[in-house]
């Protein structure tokens, strides 16, 4: 249990027996010492955001995370398939779980599975991705004299914008944590 008014952005909290991960956290102390924490929790299941009012002094549940190093097989549908690189077992997690990583992960990618009382809730991320951009428009003489860039479509389906001067067939480094390109590969 953890007093809420130690709560910190990035936690896993256990509230209404499901699991959240903190997004944003407010204090507000009135002069008597009592105060109110407003948080913004995102449930790891449904995706969902709900704000929680927590009275100060009250305690929470933190929810024990674990991680261990796997790679992504292969998709079957909305199932996504790991293998621990260590003990070679096979997890399934399901569209939902994956969540927003679903645009940047591809087969063979190694990854970190995140485990709640031995149950895989989720998938971390390396903080940068090389994709292959499979469309976009042709560039043209004089394109990068205005700046900015193009909207184009990567491998795994992820649309964001890049540089004029990558062509379709080229690797890309993108931010997973932003969506945005970093470099070419």
């Amino acid at each position: 249990m953890v007093e809420v008014g130690s709560i910190r952005k990035g936690m896993a909290l256990i509230v209404e027996n499901e699991i959240y991960f903190v997004l944003d956290v407010n204090k507000h102390f009135t002069g008597r010492g009592s105060g109110i924490i407003r948080t913004k929790l995102k449930n790891i299941k449904s995706g969902y955001v709900r704000e929680f009012k927590f009275n100060s002094g009250e305690k929470v549940e933190e929810a024990a995370l674990s991680l261990r190093k796997t790679q992504f097989l292969y998709r079957d549908g909305p199932h996504f398939h790991f293998m621990d690189l260590e003990s070679f077992e096979q997890y399934v997690l399901s569209e939902e779980e994956i969540g927003d990583s679903l645009d940047y992960i591809k087969e063979g990618m190694e990854t970190d599975l995140q485990f709640h009382d031995m149950t895989p809730i989720g998938v971390i991320l390396p903080n940068a991705v090389v994709l292959e951009v499979v469309d976009t428009t042709p560039s043209h003489k004089g394109d990068t004299v205005t700046g900015g860039g193009k909207p184009a479509v990567c491998d795994t389906g992820l649309k964001l914008t890049v540089p004029f001067f990558i062509e379709i067939g080229q690797k890309i480094k993108v931010d997973t944590r932003t969506g945005e390109y970093l470099e070419k590969a």
